[in-house]
This record gives C-alpha cells, structure tokens and sequence, in this order.
C-alpha cells in the first residue's frame, strides 16, 4: 500500500485539520499540566517525609528522655547502695562527684573537637583563587 491509500485515523485527520498554533498551544497545555501534576507529586511526597522526619525526631526525643531517667535512677540506685557502706550524705557526694568526672571529660573532648573545626577551607582557598581568575592577563613580550 501507499500512503495515498492508507486510511486516515481519527488523530491523523485531526492532526491534518489543526493549525501548527493550535497544535503548539495543546503542546504547552500538556506540559503546563505534567509540570503541575510533578509539582503536586513532590508536594505530597515531601509532606509525606516530613511526616516521617517528625515522628522519628519524636521517637529520638523520647529516648533521650527515657535515657536520661535510666541515668537518674541508675544514680539513685548507686547512692542508697554506697549509703549503706558510708551513709547517704558521703554517698551523694560520691555520685555527684562522678558526674562531674564524666561532664568535665566530655566538655573537653567536645571543646578539643570544636576546636579541630576548620569551617570551609577548600572553599576560602578557591574563593581567593577566583580574583586571579578574572584579572585580564599581561601579555608577555
């Protein structure tokens, strides 16, 4: 068969019976529509992980809690135990003592790591790189 005698398709007549306008303008309605179509796709994805984000923070955060009263009563445990060995006034000061051991260690090590933060150095570097680059160059003789 030729093409003269192949029968036309509803879509092949109307594409014969459209102006290029008009084809052009259902062209950009359709991707006006896919590009709100995406948008609301990356909307209910995002609320969605947000979602998600929020509960787990939620959990971390009672865990720390729950963490914080295991040290509580952990600590109330060892002081009526030294209290029975030493009287409770001595023992308290025992574990009071203790925790200002552990928070002075990690005061230190959290200060020795600040310390250690250098911020953004490949950045600075290439920054100051940048000034060179747009110097317009001497022409050697």
């Amino acid at each position: 068969m030729t093409e003269s005698q192949i029968p036309p398709t509803p879509a092949h007549a109307k594409a014969e019976s459209t102006s290029l306008g008009d084809l052009l303008g259902d062209v950009t309605r359709d991707i006006s529509t896919l590009m709100r179509q995406e948008v609301e796709l990356a909307k209910a994805e995002l609320k969605q992980s947000t979602t998600r984000a929020g509960k787990g923070a939620g959990m971390l955060a009672g865990a720390g809690v729950a963490g914080h009263f295991v040290l509580l009563f952990l600590s109330i445990a060892l002081w009526y135990a030294l209290g029975e060995l030493m009287g409770l006034g001595w023992s308290a000061v025992v574990v009071a003592v203790l925790w200002a051991i552990v928070a002075a260690v990690l005061a230190s090590i959290g200060r020795k790591e600040l310390k250690a933060v250098k911020g953004l150095p490949q950045t600075a570097e290439t920054i100051q790189e940048i000034p060179e680059t747009l110097k317009p160059r001497e022409e050697q003789r």
